[in-house]
């Protein structure tokens, strides 16, 4: 029987990366070098062993190795992670890239390379080794070192900006030339999926997660998780995007979930076999003749990649804040250039964009920056120590003086809360609209126009239907950043009248531009302006059951956004719980919203006093306090009556809460019985009160009432201080209980 030469070139694959797995795991190397001489000694270049039959084939496991290493990366990174690292981290990564990028560019200029070999060099040199990188650290054990934690943060904003590099070469290759409005079309485009992408898949993909969870085993979750990151690299294909960008963002996605760290778990054994053999892949496709024939331009693109990385992110860590000493460790840790590169380097051949040197070149100078890594890392502190030593107590001094002064916490006014606001408010919201305006006019008015017996009706039907889609959200696009505490604040001071009006001129601008916009593709002009002016009416007369809805649209939102982080918090409070022997309900946990009554005994207290998570287990979404929002409030977070707490809880939890935030009986009916009167006594000789302030009086002691007047001698002193001492004859006027009036004497 004849074997497939696809079952026989991956066995020589798999067979070649274990044997060289295991010598570079002796040698306490990293795996990735491994892979890559397995690759060249089983290429057809390499005529000492047995080589790769079919070289086209293995470019598609190859493929998949790239999906499957960009779809675990995106499980380790989460939008939310991109948020948290930081000024630091980002204005370094911008450095790098921007410096490695123009530094790529001119090596290839002065090595005398065409204009499309320099550009795809600086794209290779921007972005350093995420894999090896974080694997030396691991290794070194430098994980709890301050300065690690700022590589980490650099590593996910060059991620990020790695997507972005791909998609804007894909552009530059095909038009061979940098067209600025090509670009700017491509960056928008970028970010307009990446937000519709994000949006959608934080609303459904963590809910249908959790509706499936009593069929979901290891394998179901497997094969699910498998099929959503493919499912997303096809339709990042069918856009426009590379397939990579599609595994990211679905590992992205799936990163917020309840499940990530489940599926990461799975998914590696996955990632480890489609990655051996993606790097094998790149040591099959070099040629050893080619790196002795270009043997000094790898030498100097090394030490392009060696000085320029150490002093452009050193540098970007230290204009950022760092101190010195992280700043030159931070450098010295992300001097290479790993699978990124190679990826870019593949893109380049796929796309008949660059000379086919060049990829043997890049796989050849990051082999060599993956070996100096972790003698750099271990370097870094000796390095520091000389520098330091060397420098005169004068820089010394400017230099602490600089990194403390850049970390400086600088205040946030509250009318920059609100433009931010209003910025992303208008982003988010307007990417949602013509999210949908370009699915309805894409594909369902073609199949109205050719299946519906009456096409009016119909396009009538379907414009209808869509704007009951669009109403949440052009509510949102008008009123959502209005609904905070810092523009109530701003409001009721009555500050910046004309531009929250100008704000807000906008936003209706922009709803009724998208309601017109809309129904224009489906019918005339004039048609279009007079159904947005009934489209208008019907918004103010239904405008509570818009907002209801678009409550609910949002709450599940945040629900599903913050669900890891909630699970997390609620596996704490059980943990706490069992250490005090206490029962807690399992994870059944849905959103339920609680009135604080006036007469609560909740009102005023912070959320560390109540301490419902760790009596109950139940946690705080959001907390409504008329216009003003207050998402995931803080522990020193106060109740007031009247509010309305969205909680994270189960059915016990429920009304174990209820049962807590319900007024006492007692209480209440002891209020009702109090009648409060205003009263006046007179001090005698013989008075408990004589001498006394009104601090330490009966009056103030025992809640009697409120002194709210003194006449002394003809002379009447009004709301006087609670240092203010009686004397004989002093007329007192007090408002209090009627009961308890009799208790002053």
């Amino acid at each position: 029987m004849h074997l497939p030469n696809l079952i026989v070139d991956l066995g020589l694959i798999l067979g070649a990366a274990a044997l060289m797995t295991l010598l570079f795991k002796k040698l306490k190397q990293p795996l990735v070098l491994g892979y890559i001489i397995a690759g060249i000694l089983v290429s057809p270049h390499f005529k000492l062993f047995p080589s790769v039959i079919e070289t086209a084939n293995v470019q598609v496991w190859a493929d998949m190795g790239v999906i499957f290493l960009l779809f675990s990366l995106g499980l380790e990174f989460s939008f939310k992670k991109l948020a948290q690292v930081g000024g630091s981290a980002s204005v370094s990564a911008l450095i790098d890239t921007t410096t490695m990028s123009v530094v790529g560019y001119f090596t290839g200029q002065a090595l005398g390379w065409p204009v499309m070999d320099r550009v795809f060099l600086g794209a290779m040199l921007a972005v350093s080794s995420t894999t090896i990188i974080i694997k030396a650290i691991d290794e070194l054990g430098f994980k709890k070192k301050k300065f690690a934690t700022l590589v980490f943060g650099i590593l996910i904003v060059e991620d990020l900006i790695t997507i972005a590099i791909i998609v804007l070469l894909t552009t530059y290759a095909v038009s061979r030339q940098f067209v600025g409005t090509e670009m700017i079309y491509a960056v928008l485009k970028l970010v307009f999926f990446l937000v519709l992408w994000f949006l959608l898949g934080i609303f459904f993909i963590p809910t249908l997660l959790k509706k499936a969870k009593q069929f979901m085993n290891d394998e179901m979750l497997l094969i699910i998780s498998i099929a959503m990151c493919l499912g997303m690299v096809w339709l990042a294909s069918r856009v426009g995007f590379s397939p990579a960008l599609g595994a990211f963002v679905m590992g992205s996605l799936l990163a917020e979930t309840t499940k990530a760290e489940k599926i990461e778990h799975l998914i590696n054994p996955v990632k480890d076999l489609f990655g051996a053999v993606f790097f094998v892949s790149v040591g099959i496709l070099i040629d050893l003749n080619v790196i002795v024939e270009y043997i000094y331009p790898i030498i100097a693109i090394t030490l392009a990649v060696l000085i320029g990385k150490i002093i452009s992110i050193g540098t970007g860590a230290f204009i950022s804040g760092q101190p010195l000493k992280t700043a030159v460790q931070t450098g010295m840790s992300m001097a290479i250039i790993g699978e990124f590169s190679f990826i870019i380097a593949g893109l380049g051949i796929t796309l008949n964009a660059t000379s086919g040197f060049l990829y043997p070149i890049i796989v050849a100078v990051s082999g060599i920056t993956t070996f100096t890594t972790p003698y750099l890392m271990k370097f870094g502190e000796p390095v520091y120590n000389n520098i330091y030593n060397k420098l005169p107590e004068k820089w010394k001094t400017k230099l602490m003086r600089y990194s403390s002064e850049a970390h400086t916490i600088t205040s946030v006014s509250d009318w920059e809360k609100i433009l931010k606001s209003f910025i992303i408010n208008m982003v988010l919201f307007s990417v949602i609209l013509v999210g949908i305006i370009f699915l309805s006019a894409r594909y369902v008015l073609p199949l109205v126009e050719q299946k519906a017996a009456n096409v009016t009706l119909g396009l009538a039907a379907t414009v209808i239907i869509t704007l009951g889609i669009m109403a949440p959200f052009l509510w949102g696009l008008v009123v959502r950043n209005e609904r905070n505490e810092s523009f109530a604040q701003i409001y009721a001071q009555r500050k910046y009248k004309g531009p929250i009006w100008l704000m807000r001129a906008i936003k209706i601008a922009f709803a009724i531009f998208f309601v017109v916009f809309f129904i224009n593709r489906f019918f005339s002009i004039d048609i279009a302006l007079y159904a947005a002016v009934i489209i208008i009416t019907a918004f103010t007369i239904f405008r509570r059951n818009i907002q209801a809805l678009y409550d609910r649209i949002e709450n599940r939102f945040i629900l599903n956004l913050n669900d890891r982080e909630l699970q997390q918090q609620i596996k704490d409070a059980a943990l706490i719980a069992s250490q005090r022997n206490m029962a807690m309900a399992p994870w059944d946990a849905h959103m339920v919203s609680f009135d604080v009554a006036q007469e609560s005994a909740a009102a005023g207290k912070s959320l560390i006093e109540l301490q419902w998570r760790e009596l109950i287990g139940i946690n705080i979404a959001k907390i409504q306090r008329g216009a003003i929002t207050k998402l995931i409030p803080g522990r020193g977070e106060r109740i007031f009556p009247g509010d309305k707490l969205f909680v994270i809880c189960t059915d016990a939890q429920e009304k174990k809460l209820n049962a807590l935030l319900r007024p006492s009986k007692l209480l209440i009916k002891r209020e009702a019985d109090t009648e409060v009167v205003l009263d006046k006594f007179t001090i005698e000789r013989d008075s408990a009160l004589l001498n006394k302030t009104i601090r330490e009086s009966v009056i103030k002691a025992n809640m009697i009432g409120l002194v709210v007047g003194v006449e002394r001698n003809g002379k009447r002193i009004l709301n006087p201080e609670s240092d203010l001492i009686f004397q004989e004859a002093d007329v007192v006027w007090v408002v209090g209980d009627k009961k308890k009036m009799n208790l002053i004497g």
